[in-house]
């Protein structure tokens, strides 16, 4: 049963020919709290063609409306407030839950469709510092929210693996690099010979052009540019692997700039037999003012193509490959031009699946209110900050639980679930200040806080020692359990939202009001008493556990039995 939909068909009944049903369902509200009821009818709108004021609208459609399936439906002033019949609704509610399970709120929205999403995209050789931090969880939370909903996404991690720099490595490789030094700190040493280079060919030019002569052996095919670059390549994957394990990140694809190098002069050639080929200053340009846009220059004067190029090599790709109803580009919010720019190039050149191209920008992380940097200058790197959050999880362990049993990996997915869950608290298109201590503790709203309510839950069922009856009538009429009940029933709304908006937080924010009123149930209520409904007071706490385990694993976040 549809309880919003029971109140549509109940004022639909007194509503005659005045409203629709479709009408009435979009302008039924939640009210703030259930004290004013548990949905709301705004009579404002029926005041002009009944020609009443809203309040004795209000009064007048209470008189005339069926109460019967309801516990009670009042007029407060111009809104009809009705009050659901608790006993049916807690029954329905716990029966969905504890039959659905980790199923839960799964629905076919997408009926299996391709949604390949591009995201975290590091540079070879170089680390993987708190700035790819938001793509890599946002992008992670965003595939499992569209499985959840029917969607069939595909993760790309598109790699930065080519470009002029390999040409530079290459040279400071030869010049001051050893491949015992690389094996042992592969990120770390390629990024010191880089940065040598730098510091060089300040005083030695001849540098640049013996890298670009390189970097033209690498475009070329030679034999012994493609070994280094492929060694360089999968050496900076190893370590990157070992992020992606600490965040229980996967990827189905890591096909990165390198990997369209042979498909651009298609491109190129496609744009210029569509006739939106420009020369200016020298370089090939699409011209974009139609759509307000500047232009894209696809390009170079020397020949050279560039990022443009190389992007709609990729979406043209994407499409051809994985026939996608939607393709996901989860990049900071500084790139918003380069993508309105592609799309808009793709569309002039007769693409109309351009449409179905979503940027998915994001916000910085700050720290004091400025990005994210050391006082040096130096990146802070994301495997350090995961580290530390992981030690500073295990001190709290040991101050409240020293006998926890696997201490040591319950700190790890409390620290790193942590800093993910605070990255994805945050709305998506906002900045946000991190501080380590903050993210990491576990009272107020942060990731700890809602593993320790679910370990909370875990802890009662195992007092408990008894299977939950679901056949019994799971009838809990608690005042205190009235918030949890209604918070359970939203959760497939608040999934379908998520997946709309592509916006985590949604979850996270969710997740942590459930956590909240479960916690102030647990309070106030004597869950163990041994009375006619522990069986329901029982069933109440498994859903909330599947409900939390279930939103914590949507974000990337793991979910200790114990805590």
């Amino acid at each position: 049963m549809d309880f919003k939909q029971q109140v549509a068909n109940a004022l639909a009944s007194v509503l005659g020919e005045t409203l629709e049903l479709a009408q009435i369902e979009k302008l039924i509200e939640t009210p703030k709290t259930s004290d004013l009821g548990d949905y709301a009818f705004p009579t404002f709108i029926l005041a002009k063609s009944l020609r009443k004021a809203p309040q004795q609208i209000a009064q007048d459609l209470v008189a005339q409306i069926n109460a019967e399936a309801f516990e009670k439906v009042v007029a407060t002033g111009p809104y009809i407030n009705f009050f659901l019949d608790k006993a049916a609704f807690s029954d329905q509610i716990l029966k969905t839950v504890l039959t659905e399970m980790g199923n839960y709120g799964q629905s076919d929205l997408g009926h299996g469709g391709n949604v390949p999403i591009d995201m975290s995209s590091p540079n070879i050789a170089k680390p993987i510092s708190m700035g790819h931090l938001r793509s890599t969880v946002i992008g992670n939370s965003i595939a499992k929210i569209l499985t959840k909903v029917g969607y069939n996404p595909i993760k790309i991690n598109h790699l930065g693996d080519w470009g002029t720099q390999f040409g530079k490595l290459i040279v400071a490789y030869k010049k001051w690099g050893s491949e015992e030094a690389v094996k042992a700190d592969p990120i770390a040493n390629l990024l010191k010979y880089y940065v040598k280079f730098h510091q060089e060919d300040v005083e030695h030019p001849e540098l640049d052009d013996e890298a670009r002569a390189w970097f033209r052996k690498l475009e070329a095919g030679d034999e012994e540019a493609t070994q280094l670059w492929s060694w360089f390549r999968s050496e900076s994957l190893k370590e990157f692997q070992k992020i992606y394990d600490m965040l229980g990140v996967e990827f189905d694809s890591y096909n990165g700039e390198a990997f369209y190098n042979d498909k651009m002069d298609a491109v190129v050639n496609a744009i210029e037999s569509k006739g939106l080929l420009q020369e200016s200053r020298g370089a090939e340009i699409v011209d974009l003012t139609a759509y307000n846009l500047n232009p894209a220059l696809i390009k170079k004067s020397d020949g050279a193509t560039l990022y443009m190029t190389r992007d709609l090599a990729a979406a043209m790709y994407r499409h051809d490959t994985y026939d996608f109803v939607q393709s996901l580009y989860v990049v900071g919010g500084e790139q918003r031009e380069h993508f309105n720019q592609m799309k808009a190039v793709l569309k002039e050149m007769g693409n109309d699946w351009s449409d179905d191209i979503h940027h998915i920008p994001f916000g910085l992380i700050t720290q004091g209110g400025k990005k994210l940097s050391t006082r040096s200058g130096r990146v802070i790197l994301l495997e350090e900050v995961l580290n530390d959050a992981v030690s500073l999880a295990g001190q709290q362990i040991e101050s409240k639980n020293p006998d926890l049993p696997d201490k040591a990996e319950v700190a790890k997915q409390v620290g790193i679930g942590a800093v993910i869950f605070h990255d994805l608290k945050n709305d998506r298109l906002d900045n946000f200040d991190f501080n380590l201590e903050e993210v990491v503790r576990f009272e107020g709203e942060t990731g700890p806080y809602v593993q320790y309510t679910n370990a909370r839950a875990q802890s009662i069922l195992r007092k408990a020692n008894q299977e939950v009856e679901i056949d019994d009538q799971l009838v809990v009429d608690d005042a205190n359990a009235w918030d949890v009940l209604k918070m359970l029933s939203n959760f497939p709304d608040v999934i379908a939202r998520a997946s709309k908006e592509y916006e985590p937080s949604v979850i996270a924010k969710y997740a942590l009001r459930l956590a909240k009123n479960f916690n102030k149930y647990y309070a106030n209520s004597k869950i163990l008493a041994d009375d006619d409904q522990r069986n329901a007071r029982l069933s109440l706490v498994k859903s909330v556990s599947t409900v939390l385990e279930t939103a914590l694993d949507l974000l990337g976040v793991q979910a200790p039995k114990e805590m």
